[in-house]
């Protein structure tokens, strides 16, 4: 059996999608619908390997993810991150005179949209050096498979239904890639005006700093831009409607988040569910489910994402969808129907920008027959930017235990890293996962500034199944805070 079969074999997942066919020869017409990640970085792969590559895309090149996601809002974030060096002036000696430094919301989110910009044209030259054809449109799949095994795709140049009727350009491909992403989950009955009810989407084009901002939502998306927002000097009101905030993190990371929050002035509504948001004149109003009405000059809503996979002939063509409307998908990207593959947001697999990416580059691979190695979440590293940052990497806390895994846990906080006592930071720990036997490393957690930064080393340790000891073993720099991660490894010997 070829690498290729039994990476296709080992990540079926009961989809009943036909093998990839005796691979697609060099010179085959690559067809893919969405420029973010999953697309661009799949095209990158395709055109690598030999083939014709057309990538359709409505919004410009990057998608949701460099134009209204991940780039603004790190952008903002990194801008917030600065200022949060301020709380540490007075241990470190440091006098700011009489005037704190204050934030120009205007112009942040002025540098925010440049920055989005100018990364979008990069990718876009980069494809087009690569000999990518882009086409600027809204792409939709034919219904069945042509006599010669190709496909359709019908561009037209609007996403409304109307619009989608007016093809405009005809595409023939032997295989298709679906990256169409996600877009902002609505709160029911309270529609986005884009003044003052607002998306993550919209939040750049604000024509005034708001005043006080209510964040609906502790998700990820929710607490990162709250967060962000509240140290750039906005009040801010935090609805969540579970018992804290980041309820799908590591316990001890998010009780010290909302701490964090806390302490910086954030007003935290815990267990309230969000009824409706309406505008007041010059504000808003938030209604929660137990009658309290809060009043603000904006709101945020972050209660999730919907996949883009409407009207763009997907069912037609027997790609099977779940209920929630994303795209089943195996371990190789496939979909249901034959050569048509799918990445990232739409899929609902793993919602983050390197998940897509490798789930693009993994669609290509297998179409047009590299080897190739089935998509592993549980060795995916990610990073939650509020500040400071929580990065994780493998199996939780409560996987271990509901999984009944016999496992060894050792933690330390950051303010003991002497690099940290230097730099005057206190809020923050490591956290690693060790079967207690072997003591190989099975998942991590660091919580501080730049965790982003120092997740990369328990990475390598899960996905290549390195012991504690192997980890502790190798050098660090002194003084350093990656230093707390191999004394947190000798905690485990």
């Amino acid at each position: 059996m070829t690498s290729v079969e039994h990476a296709a074999d080992s990540g079926s997942h009961r989809l009943g999608a036909e093998p990839a066919a005796s691979p697609v020869r060099e010179g085959s017409k690559v067809v893919i619908i969405g420029g973010g990640p999953g697309g661009y970085e799949a095209a990158t792969v395709a055109v690598r390997l030999g083939a014709k590559v057309t990538l359709v895309e409505a919004q410009g090149l990057g998608g949701a993810a460099v134009l209204t996601d991940v780039v603004p809002s790190k952008t903002l974030i990194a801008t917030a991150q600065w200022l949060t060096q301020t709380e540490q002036t007075e241990e470190l000696g440091i006098g700011v005179g009489t005037d704190n430094p204050t934030a120009d919301l205007m112009r942040i989110n002025e540098r925010v949209r440049a920055l989005a910009s100018a990364q979008s044209r990069d990718i876009r030259a980069g494809l087009e050096a690569l000999g990518v054809n882009v086409v600027d449109g809204v792409g939709k799949i034919g219904a069945s498979l042509l006599p010669d095994g190709t496909r359709e795709v019908f561009v037209s140049k609007g996403w409304e239904e109307a619009a989608r009727d007016q093809i405009e350009m005809t595409l023939r491909a032997d295989v298709v890639l679906i990256a169409t992403g996600a877009r902002p989950r609505a709160l029911p009955g309270s529609p986005f005006d884009g003044e003052r009810i607002l998306n993550w989407v919209q939040l750049y084009g604000m024509k005034e700093p708001p005043e006080h901002l209510i964040v609906i939502g502790s998700g990820v998306t929710g607490a990162e831009l709250a967060g962000a927002y509240q140290v750039l000097g906005t009040k801010v009101t935090l609805v969540s409607s579970r018992d804290r905030v980041l309820p799908n993190a590591d316990e001890d990371a998010a009780r010290l988040i909302e701490d964090v929050f806390e302490r910086r002035g954030m007003v935290i509504k815990g267990h309230a569910r969000a009824k409706a948001a309406r505008r007041t004149g010059e504000g808003v109003e938030v209604e929660l489910e137990s009658g309290e009405v809060l009043s603000g000059s904006h709101v945020l809503i972050a209660v999730g994402s919907v996949p883009s996979t409407k009207g763009i002939g997907l069912e037609e063509a027997g790609v099977r969808l779940t209920e929630r409307g994303h795209i089943e998908v195996d371990r190789v990207s496939r979909t249901s129907a034959s050569h048509v593959y799918a990445a990232g947001d739409c899929t609902g697999v793993f919602p983050l920008a390197s998940v897509a990416a490798q789930m693009g580059r993994i669609a290509m691979w297998h179409a047009l027959g590299d080897a190739v190695t089935p998509l592993d979440v549980s060795l995916v590293g990610s990073t939650i930017f509020t500040l400071p940052e929580v990065a994780t990497v493998g199996m939780t806390e409560d996987q271990a235990r509901s999984n009944h895994m016999n496992i060894k846990i050792a933690q330390l906080p950051i303010a003991r890293n002497p690099r940290a006592k230097m730099q005057g930071v206190r809020d923050g720990f490591v956290k690693i996962f060790a079967e207690a036997d072997t003591g190989v490393i099975t998942g991590g957690v660091i919580v501080c500034e730049r965790a982003s930064e120092q997740i990369f080393p328990l990475t390598l340790a899960v996905t290549h199944r390195m012991t504690v000891d192997q980890l502790s073993s190798a050098y660090t720099v002194y003084p350093s805070i990656s230093g707390t991660l191999s004394e947190v490894a000798r905690m485990l010997h």
